[in-house]
Formats: structure tokens, C-alpha cells, sequence
């Protein structure tokens, strides 16, 4: 049996967080929805100045939502261009390796 879900609009702070970063890190800033499983969805931002941010939302559905309702916000995919446009410094490495 298929499982069907309802999209979930973002939410006000979702789109103002997402808002906030594209006004912050430049546009056009780019937007890649991972899913996290029953948590539901990881939308990871990188800005045109390589600064990453993310906001959790409860679908990928809703992650591709918030995409479509910010201005100068772009759905990408893990490609070349947006892995080389990401910069990861020292202190988010240390904070990934959980030190």
C-alpha cells in the first residue's frame, strides 16, 4: 500500500529564516532538500558568498515548498557547483567531527 502525505505548508519562521539567509549570503543562494527520515526534511542552504545555514521541515514536499515561496532562492542538487560554492571553514568541520 502506498503511503500518500499531505504537503505542509512552511511555516512563517521557516520562510523568514530562509528569507534572512538570501538577504545575508546573496542572491541567488541555492536550496538542496535532503530528507531525514521520520524527522522529515534537512533543506541545506549555501549563499553565493559560500556561507552555509539549513532549516528542518517536517517533508521533502515541504522543503520544495519553501524553495518556491523565497525570492532568489534556487533548488539545486549535490552537483560540482554547488559542492565548490559551499565553504566549509575550520570551526563547522570541528563541529561536524562532534569536537
Amino acid at each position: 500500500m502506498a503511503e500518500t502525505s499531505e504537503t505542509v505548508a512552511p511555516t512563517s519562521s521557516q520562510l523568514s529564516a530562509a528569507r534572512k539567509f538570501v538577504k545575508a549570503h546573496g542572491k541567488p543562494s541555492r536550496a538542496v532538500v535532503e530528507n531525514i527520515g521520520r524527522a522529515g526534511a534537512r533543506v541545506v542552504l549555501v549563499g553565493t558568498d559560500g556561507a552555509l545555514g539549513d532549516v528542518v521541515v517536517p517533508s521533502v514536499e515541504t522543503g520544495e515548498a519553501l524553495i518556491e515561496a523565497v525570492e532568489d532562492l534556487e533548488a539545486a542538487a549535490w552537483d560540482a557547483e554547488t559542492v565548490n560554492q559551499a565553504k566549509i571553514g575550520p570551526e563547522h568541520r570541528r563541529k561536524m567531527a562532534g569536537r
